[in-house]
């Protein structure tokens, strides 16, 4: 007879086996919860990335918006803007297109002449600084008349300067501008396109590429009144008036200035 056949018997697990089984199962719980620790930081430097990134991407969201706004009064300013520094103004200097002064501030605006082309000068009214005060603007020609006075308390010495602030396609190059002060005209030009240190024909040349003019006042009394007139037009003599500056444009800032006080000195100082 067969006897009936005998189950395998199973080898029992050593304690030395069972050792390294556990071993390797720590093991792999460390390795899995090291991995997830890992994505965890991982996870949490992308989200600051992305928060700094949307950080910055909104700040310069909000300077491109200033910057766009900033343009815009530009425009609407003018391209004639004239005030007057805070030193000025703590010292008594104001602005009026009124010469009695009814109504008076720190900063003045020309209005826009809109499609304008070239003229001469002798084209231009001979009463600019006589007819009108305040914007006076006639067919392809800027006028703007105006007023300074002295209403503080001392005698000042003040500082004018007519400066380029901005302009496109070499406006500049063909540009004419007459000044008025108190009834005596100046007109000012760039130097010629091939030689920068001469003059244009019947004009003064611009002290730099950005400063039209300058002009001082010394022992401007209070009460004392300095008016003004500017003019501005594209000269079609200018053998720069050519069509390369055809629908070009150019911005001016005329600003007053004085000497800023000098602090009193305390001979006793510092003992």
């Amino acid at each position: 007879m067969f006897g009936k056949n005998k189950s395998k018997i199973e080898h029992p697990i050593t304690p030395e086996e069972l050792t390294k089984y556990n071993d390797k199962h720590i093991a792999d719980s460390d390795i899995e919860h090291l991995h997830v620790k890992n994505d965890s930081i991982e996870i949490v430097k992308y989200r600051k990335r992305s928060n700094k990134l949307k950080i910055t991407l909104g700040v310069c969201m909000v300077i491109l918006l200033i910057l766009f706004l900033v343009s815009m009064l530009v425009t609407q300013w003018g391209d004639l803007i004239i005030s007057v520094d805070s030193p000025a103004r703590k010292r008594g200097i104001v602005l009026s297109e009124d010469p009695e002064f009814k109504i008076q501030g720190v900063s003045l605006s020309a209005k826009q002449v809109e499609n304008v082309t070239n003229i001469t000068y002798s084209w231009l009214p001979i009463d600019l600084d006589t007819s009108e005060n305040g914007a006076h603007n006639g067919d392809n020609y800027v006028a703007y008349t105006f007023y300074c006075k002295n209403i503080g308390q001392e005698v000042l010495n003040y500082d004018a300067v007519l400066e380029i602030t901005g302009v496109a396609k070499s406006a500049d190059e063909a540009v004419r501008v007459m000044v008025y002060k108190n009834g005596e005209p100046a007109i000012y030009g760039k130097g010629q396109y091939n030689d920068r240190n001469t003059a244009e024909t019947d004009c003064t040349k611009f002290v730099d590429d950005s400063t039209v003019m300058t002009t001082r006042t010394e022992d401007f009394k209070v009460d004392d009144v300095d008016k003004y007139t500017i003019v501005i037009w594209i000269e079609g003599n200018d053998p720069e008036c050519i069509d390369d500056i055809r629908n070009g444009h150019i911005r001016m800032r005329m600003l007053f200035s004085v000497e800023e006080e000098e602090e009193a000195v305390n001979p006793w100082w510092p003992w």
